[in-house]
């Protein structure tokens, strides 16, 4: 097992969406540790969020195992850059799709621009999210409710309905929810009631499309050292990030990378409405 790193961090912040490049200690995606074994090979792969954090973490795994991958993400163009570049090392293709995935049609156009290249989509990974932290009910903005769902649970309907009529069966759908769709933190109230509702998404997608031979399963994550930790919460919270779950620190990207890799490949047929929880050893019930 790594010796990764723990609480406490040094102080740090940035601002949304952030990137992983400024962060300290800088996380893992599996940069150096990932070796693939063909376990996706010829999968076309699309990745929401996928320039940083889990989703770069999916990617670089994704390609190592024979998927070309579909990067969106919002404007972090040079964390995406250096994604797309390990993905391109690989041997994979990689297309790069910026934009706001809070706009509908922007999620219609992710779609077709890649099936437009790749010709069929056979893995989705809903991973992008938006969070703010709030400590009382009365100073969350109209807005900020608004933007939350739109990115986090809106936009994954918009590019589900839009990607299934090019998955054929064996295809698999990844949302990413979250431990606070089961122990929802209240100064995260948006963000959490959205990944409730991601896990009621998923588990009635998996029914609506188990005919057609589409899975549709959901990874829960405790803490993640991602760009989103500095980016939206308090540098004293940040410096104590994950200290208070079993293991004493967050997870690393990579960390939950295999847990993708197992829900996408085809040896996982049987394997829909699942709720994989990687949470450093707190239950979730």
């Amino acid at each position: 097992m790594r010796d990764y790193p723990k609480p406490p961090f040094p102080k740090q912040q940035q601002d949304l969406p952030g990137s992983f490049q400024k962060m300290d200690p800088r996380p893992d995606h599996g940069e150096e540790s990932w070796r693939g074994a063909g376990r996706l090979e010829g999968m076309k792969a699309v990745i929401t969020g996928g320039d940083s954090g889990i989703g770069r973490a999916v990617a670089i795994a994704f390609a190592r195992e024979g998927a070309d991958v579909a990067l969106s993400y919002l404007d972090e163009t040079e964390d995406a850059r250096s994604t797309a570049q390990l993905v391109r090392d690989a041997g994979r293709e990689c297309l790069t799709l910026p934009g706001d995935i809070a706009d509908p049609g922007h999620c219609r156009k992710i779609i077709a621009d890649a099936v437009a290249v790749f010709g069929q989509i056979d893995i989705l990974v809903n991973n992008a999210a938006h969070q703010e932290t709030f400590d009382k009910l009365e100073d969350i903005p109209d807005d900020e409710w608004r933007k939350t769902f739109a990115i986090n649970i809106d936009a994954m309907f918009h590019l589900t309905k839009a990607a299934v009529p090019h998955m054929r069966a064996g295809s698999s759908i990844i949302n990413t929810a979250s431990i606070n769709s089961d122990d929802p933190n209240p100064t995260l109230l948006a963000y959490a009631t959205t990944k409730g509702a991601i896990q009621n998404f998923t588990m009635g997608l998996a029914q609506l499309l188990a005919e057609r031979g589409i899975r549709a399963n959901v990874v829960a994550p405790g803490p993640v050292w991602t760009p989103l930790i500095p980016a939206s919460m308090d540098a004293e919270k940040v410096s104590k990030f994950g200290e208070n779950y079993p293991m004493k620190r967050p997870a690393q990207p990579v960390e939950l990378a295999s847990a993708y890799v197992m829900l996408a490949e085809p040896m996982s047929s049987y394997v829909s409405g699942a709720t994989i929880a990687v949470t450093g050893g707190k239950p979730m019930i």
